[in-house]
């Protein structure tokens, strides 16, 4: 899994949150998306990294600013891949 922190300028209201939300969840296979108008910030759970120029051009499209985005892959991802290198490759678990 994969959990992508987007900051975006010009989001004032909920109704601002809702429309990043649907926008993110109809371009993208995500497992789940949460806006704060308050943060300026979205953070978008998903299996596969995002694109992130996509990203950007989609939300500008909207009439918001990206200022900036960061991807962090989750421990359970770490993990699952770690499982996969030992049982199909012999690497050793750590």
């Amino acid at each position: 899994m994969f959990k992508t922190t987007i900051a975006i300028e010009g989001m004032k209201y909920e109704k601002c949150e809702a429309k990043v939300n649907n926008l993110l969840k109809s371009n993208f296979k995500v497992a789940s998306v949460t806006s704060s108008h308050s943060e300026s910030s979205t953070v978008v759970e998903s299996k596969l990294k995002l694109d992130e120029e996509k990203i950007k051009s989609l939300i500008a499209d909207t009439g918001f600013t990206v200022t900036g985005i960061t991807v962090e892959e989750t421990k359970k991802a770490c993990f699952l891949k770690r499982l996969i290198l030992f049982l199909f490759f012999d690497y050793p678990l750590k």
